[in-house]
This record gives C-alpha cells, structure tokens and sequence, in this order.
C-alpha cells in the first residue's frame, strides 16, 4: 500500500529557493516577495489520484492528477509555463517528471514522520524543502 498523503502541511524550511526561482526564470520581484511566502498545501489521495492545492497570501497554484497518465500541467501562477507531466510511485515517494522548455525539471514529495518533504528541480538547481503537519 503506498504511502497516505492527505493532510494539511505548512512550510517549516526551504534550502536554494531562490537559485531554483532563478532556473526557472522568474524574475527579481517576485523572487524576493516569494521567498518570504510560508505556503500551506493541502493534499488529497483517493487510491492514485491526487489534488495538491498549495496557498499562500501572494499566489495559489492547484494541480490535479493520476498515477502514471501524462497530463498537461499549467503553471499559471508560478512560472507560468506548459509541460507535460507525470507523477509515479518510486517506493513510499511521489515523483514527477516534467517535459517542457526547461530541463531537469520536476519534483519528489515523501513523508517522514509528521513531515513532508519537498525537492525541487529545474536544470542544475535543487530546492529542498520541509513541511510540518498542520
């Protein structure tokens, strides 16, 4: 049985956001305003299907998908770019892989504890963060 991912999680630390921002393009305002952001995502698992909804006072970014089936993930809100997408089981961890114009891009949550990690990647940069349960 895979690993439950419902809950309520709140940023506690991020590690290289801004060198991640960077890669992604995102320009110097909106880095600045984003690193001082602590956003609150709210998992939902039914069996392989996923809602992550991640909020924060500057901007929301909602994503919604299957275990193993490419989707069209739009960015808007964060980079505002296209890809496409797919999240698969690698254990106990969830990991996407996005295809777009950026390489190396994606991520990978996994829980340990009353924790929920977060890496972050787009072409040479990682960002590592950790969420508490709300």
């Amino acid at each position: 049985m895979p690993m439950d991912f419902n809950g309520t999680w709140n940023l506690f630390s991020s590690d290289n956001f801004e060198n991640y921002l960077l890669a992604l393009g995102i320009d110097f305002a909106t880095r600045k305003i984003a690193k001082m952001l602590k956003p609150q995502k709210v998992i939902k698992q039914e069996g392989d299907t996923f809602s992550i909804h991640t909020s924060s006072t500057f901007r929301s970014y909602f994503v919604q998908f299957k275990i193993g089936e490419e989707f069209e993930e739009d960015n808007k809100g964060l980079d505002n770019r296209k890809c496409k997408s797919v999240v698969t089981w690698d254990n106990d961890k969830l990991v996407c892989v996005q295809s777009g114009d950026k390489k190396n891009r994606g991520w990978t949550h996994w829980i340990e504890g009353d924790e929920l990690y977060l890496e972050l990647r787009c072409e040479d940069q990682v960002c590592k963060q950790v969420y508490k349960r709300a």
